[in-house]
């Protein structure tokens, strides 16, 4: 069978996986989720207990969470390297070092800032300290990566790579969370307006946004996730 993968909806770092696929080449399904609703059903824990997104459904039905895991799967069977570079090389390296850094420090950057938007219930005070600390955290985040990277097109060179995946998932909330202009960091704005105007990352921001868009023809189509979670889950 064709993977799968569990995308979630609004502003899902996993957007960037759609866009992964799309320049991977391969038959794939997916899968739309309202991580505001659905997501938070007990029905779906039984595909992920931890009640996130992105979900990945492997060829032969294996469930894996977590987007490291996933990038590795695709990774390991981008023969063609469309996506990656070969493991052993520079190339490799480099670009594990930057999907770690996206994965961790920056995203999770922004973790105070979803908890005072999501969370009813919280008081203004506290709302307001967990904005204050996340945009401090946002700010030294976007910082640290603009020192990091090189005045390209793409994170790693002329082509987009699964750290050009993870990045453009994410680098978005910049602007949903209102922080800061992306032009106070030249080389990630410039790095995200191009990736923006990518064709798979189009497409995939358009299916996020409940759209259609023909994309490659790659997606086989997009799958319930009450009939995911019947064969699937657990």
């Amino acid at each position: 069978m064709d993977p799968i993968l569990i995308y979630g909806f609004p502003m899902g770092s996993s957007m960037g996986l759609v866009a992964a696929l799309e320049w991977l080449g391969k038959p794939y399904r997916l899968c739309r989720v309202d991580m505001m609703g659905e997501m938070r059903d007990l029905s779906y824990a039984r595909i992920n207990p931890r009640h996130e997104t992105p979900v990945f459904i492997t060829e032969q039905g294996e469930v894996l969470t977590e987007t490291m895991a996933i990038a590795a799967w695709l990774e390991a069977r981008d023969v063609e390297r469309r996506i990656s570079f070969d493991p052993r090389s520079l190339q490799a390296d480099r670009m594990h070092q930057l999907m770690a850094f996206v994965n961790t420090g920056f995203t999770a950057a922004f973790a105070p800032l979803w908890v005072a938007m999501e969370t009813e219930t919280m008081d203004a005070a506290t709302k307001s300290a967990l904005r204050a600390l996340g945009a401090r955290r946002v700010i030294e985040r976007h910082d640290k990566f603009e020192a990091m990277v090189e005045p390209r097109e793409f994170l790693l060179g002329e082509r987009p790579t699964l750290a050009d995946a993870l990045f453009v998932g994410v680098a978005r909330w910049l602007d949903f969370h209102a922080i800061a202009e992306p032009r106070r960091w030249p080389k990630l704005a410039a790095l995200r307006e191009h990736l923006e105007a990518d064709p798979a990352v189009v497409y995939a921001t358009a299916l996020e946004n409940g759209g259609s868009h023909p994309g490659t023809g790659l997606c086989a189509g997009h799958l319930a996730l009450a009939d995911v979670i019947a064969r699937f889950g657990k």
